[in-house]
């Protein structure tokens, strides 16, 4: 796959991620957390978010190694929120751990301010404070596809997602039970 097909395809991945997270959460936690597909997704959301953890993993390193997009400061430091991810929800998911998500917790509150901050100067670059005033600048965006979607949008597309996957619980009684 050539490097403008791959910017599509994960740009995809982000949308279909920060979408279902979004539909996981008003699901669950407004409309019918009873719902079978609340408890399906609920049943699968430490494989679901591992899986997100380990895209977003893939993905940031075709782009820095395959693509040769030298990440900014903002990146790396996005970077070193999700990668360990990848590695807690894989464990997580094997052992059944739904108390993982309190060891995630500190990465992906970073990962949400630091990204949700890098997207938000590459759109309004004043709003930056210098902080990535050596290698490239963390206002550059290398691609936007459907005129929005970057390499930081992505970022915290999947920050919510997986997020959203720990933390939104619907309460039903199968979910009550497991826990203890």
């Amino acid at each position: 796959m050539d490097v403008r097909t791959v910017e599509l395809f994960t740009s995809l991945l982000a949308l279909i991620a920060l979408v279902g997270a979004v539909s996981y959460a008003l699901l669950g936690l407004l409309i019918s957390p009873q719902a079978a597909v609340v408890a399906e997704i609920r049943r699968l959301s430490l494989w679901l978010a591992w899986l997100v953890a380990a895209c977003a993993t893939a993905g940031s390193l075709y782009f820095s190694e395959v693509a040769h997009y030298v990440p900014c400061r903002l990146c790396w430091f996005q970077r070193i929120c999700m990668y360990p991810l990848a590695g807690i929800l894989l464990v997580a998911a094997i052992r059944k751990d739904r108390n993982a998500r309190w060891y995630a917790l500190p990465m992906l509150v970073a990962g949400v301010c630091l990204s949700g901050y890098h997207y938000l100067i590459e759109w309004k670059p004043s709003l930056g404070d210098g902080a990535c005033g050596i290698g490239p600048s963390c206002t550059d965006v290398w691609f936007r596809r459907a005129g929005f979607v970057t390499l930081a949008f992505m970022a915290l597309s999947g920050f919510i997602a997986i997020a959203a996957l720990l933390f939104v619980q619907p309460n039903t009684p199968h979910d009550q039970l497991s826990e203890k």
